[in-house]
This record gives C-alpha cells, structure tokens and sequence, in this order.
C-alpha cells in the first residue's frame, strides 16, 4: 500500500467539501422557506445561489488536480443538517426559529470556514496557486456570509417575558439578610 500524501489528504477533503457544498444548498433553501423574518429569508436565499457557485469552483478545483468532481459522504454535515431538521420540527413556528435557523446556519458556516481554510492553506502548499485563489474566494464569502448571520441575529426581535424556570428559581431564593448592627 503507497503512502498517503498530502496531495491525497487534499484531495479526500475536496470531496467531503463537495458533499457538504452540496448539502448546504439544500439546508439553505429550507432555512429560507421556513425563516420569518425577510432579510433573514433573503440572506438564505442568497447564499443558497451563492453555494451553488462554490459547488463549481470545487468542480475547478477538481479539474485542476486531474481529478472527477466526486463527493465523499460528509458526516459533520450530516449531522450539522440532522440538527437543524430537528430544530426545525421543534421550534418551527415558535418566537425562537428565525433564531434556531441562525444557529444553525452558522453551524454550516463554520464547518465550511474551517474547511476551505485548510483546503486554500493545503493548495498552497502543494503549488496549487489557482486552486488556492478559487478556494480562498470562497472562503471570504463564508466569512462574510457568518459576519451578515450574526448582524442579523442580533437585530431579530425576541420577548422580554422571564422565563417560568427563572422566575420561580428566584422567588425561591431567600433575600440576603441585613447585617445586624452591632452594640457597642
């Protein structure tokens, strides 16, 4: 059996890469069905098209190491997408899904991030300039697209209501007692 080479570690996560770009799109697109709030509806909707264009720049990179555009069954995306189609069944219509959906969202974001920095770090080192450009392109679109995620998580609106749990943690508590004076 040859050696494992870097060159095959680049080449085996391109294809998880692959499959997980792939699988994004669709969790992207669900997320933008299921969203309430609009610029979060069109933040999915955008980087779902956006995906479907990193999904061909990975076909480039494959064509660049001589290779067919193969996807390698990725299970932290597919488990990342298990999660959010969970969250999904539990928190679909409630205060707290356009929430969920963005933490799920960026999941896959820094899943990619992760990912595609390796990969541009890897096409450096092996003397892959084009490969290393494509991906590093891709890259800053995942970063930007986590940056937009995170705005407008912090503009979603949520209710000030104390949860029950809390509340009740608190009336429970005894006050702290005031010192005694002393008597001199």
């Amino acid at each position: 059996m040859a050696e494992k080479t870097l060159r095959d570690a680049f080449h085996e996560t391109l294809k998880d890469v692959y499959y997980a770009e792939k699988q994004s799109v669709r969790a992207l697109k669900k997320a933008a069905k299921a969203a309430e709030a609009p610029e979060l509806k069109q933040a999915f909707a955008t980087h779902a098209e956006e995906s479907a264009n990193h999904v061909e720049r990975l076909v480039q990179v494959f064509e660049l190491l001589g290779k067919p555009a193969r996807a390698k069954t990725c299970e932290a995306m597919q488990g990342i997408t298990a999660e959010m189609e969970e969250d999904l069944e539990e928190f679909g219509g409630s205060e707290a899904a356009d929430h969920v959906l963005v933490g799920c969202a960026q999941a896959v974001e820094h899943y990619e991030i992760a990912r595609y920095g390796l990969l541009k770090s890897w096409a450096g080192k092996l003397g892959m300039a084009e490969a290393a450009r494509l991906l590093g392109e891709t890259l800053e679109e995942e970063k930007r697209t986590d940056a937009l995620l995170s705005k407008l998580a912090d503009a979603l609106p949520f209710s000030d209501a104390e949860p029950a749990g809390e509340a009740a943690d608190e009336a429970a508590t005894p006050a702290p007692r005031a010192k005694a004076k002393s008597r001199a």
